[in-house]
C-alpha cells in the first residue's frame, strides 16, 4: 500500500476524532451568533469563533469547545490575594501562565498577545484570580528562571487576521510533513502542528517508540515551509488528549477534559480490583491501559491489607472449602466446595475466616463453615401498600386464588340460606322444604339479593306464618326460576320434578292425608 495513501486516511480519521472530541459542546453550540447577527462555526482546536462580516476581523472565545475546560468557581468572589498572573490557553491542551506587566483590565475570554521566543503568540485568557495559584500548584508549573513571560496587549484586528491565516496553514503543513518524514524513512508519526500567532514559528508534535535523529528533517521543514521549527515529542496519552474523543463510559476522555499529568498504569491495578484481564476492555483509545484504573487503586490497596492470605483450603467437619473470590470493599470472601468449579458458594465475612484459620493452625476443624452469627435470618421488609413491593407480580396464581375465593364466598352465602330452611323443616316434623331439598348452587348477584331479602322477611314472621310464607315463597321461587332458566331446562329437569312432588305433598297436607316420609325422592 502506498504510504501517502495511508497518511491521507489517517488524516481524515484524525479530523473525525477531533470532531467527536467536541461533540458534547457542538450539540449545544452548533453555530455561534455574534454581534453581526450571523451564525458562525467555531474553530475546534482553540475554542474561538471568527467573524469577518464587518470592516475588521473579530474573534470571540467559545466556552465548552476546547480541551481541558475549567470552571472558575471563585470568579464571583473577591480576590483573596491580588495577583497579576493569568492562565492563557492555546491550541488543544497547551497552556501556560503569563504576567500582566502593563496592568491591563483583563477578564476570562479575552484574546491577548503574549511573549514568545521569538516574536509573539496569540492566546485566550482561561483563568484569573485565586484559581490561578491553585491550578499552578496542581499542574506543577515552574516559570523559566523564576520569571513569568509577559502579556503584551489585547489582540488587535491585525493580530487576529494574521492568527487566522496561521491556523489555516496547520492542516496542510501536517500532511506535507508526514509525507516528508515517510520519504526520509524515519520511524516517527507527526500527530499535530501548531503555528505561532505571528506565523513565524511552528511546533511539530510527534510520536516515536525509539530515539529519532531528525536534524536533517528540520532542515527540510525550514526550507519547505520558511518558518522556524520546534520538534516536541509526546506520548500516546498526550496524543489522545490533543485529538479528543468519547470514552467507553460515554463521557469525554479524561485526558482531553481535565487530566494534565499522567502516571504509569500496570496490570497490577486490574488484579488488585478483581477486573478481568481482557486487553480489549482494559485498553483506551490510545492503545494503552486506561488511566481510570488508577482512580480507585489506593482504596482497594487499603482494603486488602485486612484480608488474610490463604494458601490452603479451610478445614471443617463438613469438608474442605476453597477460596474463589474476594470482595475487598465489602470485606467478604467466597468459598466453594470444589477446587476447580463454582459449586455450593458460601460468602463469609473476614472475621469468620480468621476464626477458622486460627482453628486450623491449632490442628482443629471448625464444626460448620458459617458460624452462629451467620445463621441469622434477615426479616423481609413490610410494605404499607402492596404496590410498594417489588415482588407483587411474582405470584402467578394470585388471580386464580382470587376467583376461588369469590366462588367460596358465593357458596357460603347459598349454604347460609339453606340452613334456615332445614331448621324449619325440623320444626315441622322433619319434612323437607323447597330450599332444603334443592342443592345450593352459584347464582347471579341480583338473584342472591332477592333471596337475602326474602330470608330477612321470614325471620320477622311468626313460626305459623313462617311455614305458610315458606310454601308461598317456594311456589313463587319455583315459578320464577322456571321462567328465568328456560334456556337451561335440560340441565334443571330434576329440580322441576322436585317442585311437582312438593306441590303434591302440600295438597295432601291440606286434605288431612298422612303420607309416609320417603328419604329417596326418586322412588316415590
Amino acid at each position: 500500500m502506498n504510504i501517502s495513501y495511508f497518511f491521507v486516511i489517517f488524516t481524515h480519521k484524525l479530523y473525525i476524532y477531533e470532531l467527536i472530541g467536541c461533540a458534547s459542546a457542538l450539540s449545544k453550540i452548533d453555530v455561534i451568533t455574534m454581534s453581526c447577527n450571523k451564525k458562525h462555526i467555531p474553530e475546534l482546536g482553540r475554542g474561538c469563533c471568527f467573524c469577518d462580516c464587518g470592516d475588521e476581523l473579530d474573534a470571540v472565545a467559545v466556552e465548552g469547545c476546547y480541551k481541558l475546560h475549567e470552571t472558575n468557581w471563585l470568579e464571583e468572589y473577591p480576590d483573596n490575594i491580588p495577583t497579576d498572573i493569568f492562565e492563557v490557553r492555546f491550541k488543544n491542551t497547551r497552556r501556560s501562565y503569563y504576567q500582566n506587566v502593563n496592568n491591563l483590565e483583563l477578564k476570562r475570554g479575552d484574546i491577548v498577545a503574549v511573549e514568545a521566543s521569538p516574536g509573539h503568540d496569540i492566546g485566550i485568557i482561561s483563568l484569573t484570580g485565586d484559581m490561578v495559584a491553585k491550578q499552578m500548584r496542581r499542574t506543577g508549573f515552574n516559570p523559566y528562571n523564576g520569571e513569568f513571560k509577559k502579556i503584551y496587549r489585547k489582540a488587535r484586528p491585525y493580530d487576529i487576521e494574521k492568527w487566522q491565516e496561521a491556523i489555516a496553514l496547520e492542516h496542510e503543513t501536517m500532511i506535507a510533513s508526514r509525507q516528508i518524514a515517510a520519504d526520509m524513512g524515519l520511524n516517527m508519526k507527526i500527530g499535530d502542528v501548531e503555528y505561532q500567532g505571528d506565523k513565524i514559528k511552528a511546533i511539530f508534535y510527534y510520536i516515536a517508540d525509539e530515539r529519532v535523529d531528525f536534524r536533517e528533517l528540520i532542515k527540510v521543514f525550514a526550507d519547505r515551509f520558511r518558518i522556524r521549527i520546534e520538534m516536541k515529542q509526546i506520548g500516546a496519552r498526550q496524543e489522545a488528549g490533543r485529538i479528543g474523543g468519547i470514552g467507553a463510559c460515554g463521557r469525554e476522555l479524561c485526558c482531553a477534559s481535565w487530566m494534565s499529568s499522567f502516571s504509569s498504569v500496570t496490570t497490577n491495578a486490574a488484579r488488585m480490583q478483581e477486573i478481568s484481564l481482557n486487553p480489549q476492555k482494559l485498553a483506551g483509545q490510545c492503545s494503552k491501559l486506561k488511566c481510570c484504573l488508577m482512580y480507585e487503586y489506593d482504596a482497594y490497596a487499603d482494603a486488602r491489607r485486612t484480608i488474610p492470605r490463604l494458601r490452603e483450603p479451610l478445614q471443617t467437619l463438613d469438608g474442605e472449602y476453597f477460596l474463589v473470590k474476594i470482595d475487598p470493599l465489602a470485606q467478604t470472601m467466597t468459598f466453594s466446595t470444589s477446587k476447580g468449579a463454582m459449586v455450593n458458594l458460601t460468602t463469609l465475612p473476614i472475621s469468620r475466616v480468621k476464626e477458622i484459620i486460627a482453628l486450623n493452625r491449632a490442628g482443629q476443624k471448625a464444626e460448620t463453615l458459617v458460624g452462629e452469627e451467620g445463621k441469622e435470618v434477615v426479616a423481609e421488609p413490610t410494605y404499607r401498600h402492596e404496590e410498594d413491593s417489588i415482588t407483587r407480580f411474582d405470584n402467578k396464581s394470585k388471580r386464580s386464588k382470587r376467583s376461588k375465593r369469590r366462588g367460596g364466598k358465593e357458596g357460603k352465602e347459598s349454604r347460609e340460606e339453606a340452613k334456615p330452611s332445614e331448621e324449619q323443616s325440623n320444626q315441622n316434623g322433619g319434612e323437607p322444604t323447597v330450599e332444603g331439598a334443592a342443592e345450593p348452587r352459584r347464582e347471579h348477584g341480583s338473584e342472591q339479593r332477592r333471596r337475602q331479602h326474602r330470608h330477612e322477611r321470614r325471620q320477622e314472621q311468626t313460626p305459623k306464618e313462617e311455614h305458610a310464607a315458606n310454601s308461598e315463597v317456594g311456589v313463587a321461587s319455583a315459578e320464577g326460576e322456571k321462567g328465568e332458566q328456560q334456556p337451561r331446562q335440560r340441565d334443571n329437569r330434576h329440580r322441576g320434578r322436585g317442585h311437582h312432588r312438593q306441590h303434591r305433598h302440600e295438597r295432601r297436607q291440606e286434605g288431612g292425608e298422612q303420607t309416609p316420609r320417603n328419604d329417596n325422592p326418586k322412588t316415590e
